[in-house]
């Protein structure tokens, strides 16, 4: 089963792919590591983003997504584009979604040891163990 971790960053999704296997969980290093929104007050880019993640989905094989969870107010809130792009993936059909807390992630975190692989770049961190998250709950 693979699954794609997320992290939304500004006006971008940040996508890891990992697949849940008896020895834990493996990356597939992919070309596409991010998809950007454009300018989320055009309907045009705001329809591409969607079928651009659409289709990254469905070329492979991804049927659920962890996304880790952004505050909705306060110092460490999330911006406006990134709820819309939360939403746009929530409404794909046939995708099962998980928001993930930050403190659930670091928890995880620590509590297990987890080993970044070599193929992951350092800001897709975040989006792996979101991925990681998914598997082992």
């Amino acid at each position: 089963m693979k699954i794609c971790g997320i992290e939304l960053k500004s006006n971008e999704a940040i996508l890891v792919v990992i697949e849940a296997t008896l020895d834990g969980p493996v990356h597939h290093e992919l070309p596409t590591r991010k998809i950007s929104l454009g300018d989320s007050d055009k309907a045009v880019d705001v329809i591409n983003f969607q079928r651009k993640i659409s289709n990254f989905f469905r070329e492979n094989d991804i049927l659920k997504v962890a996304i880790k969870k952004r505050a909705k107010k306060g110092k460490f809130a999330g911006g406006p584009d990134t709820f819309k792009m939360e939403a746009l993936i929530q409404a794909i059909p046939d995708l099962e979604v998980q928001l993930v807390t930050p403190q659930a992630l670091a928890a995880m975190e620590k509590k297990q040891d987890i080993i970044y692989p070599n193929s992951l770049m350092k800001y897709q961190e975040v989006a792996y163990l979101a991925g990681v998250w998914f598997v082992k709950n």
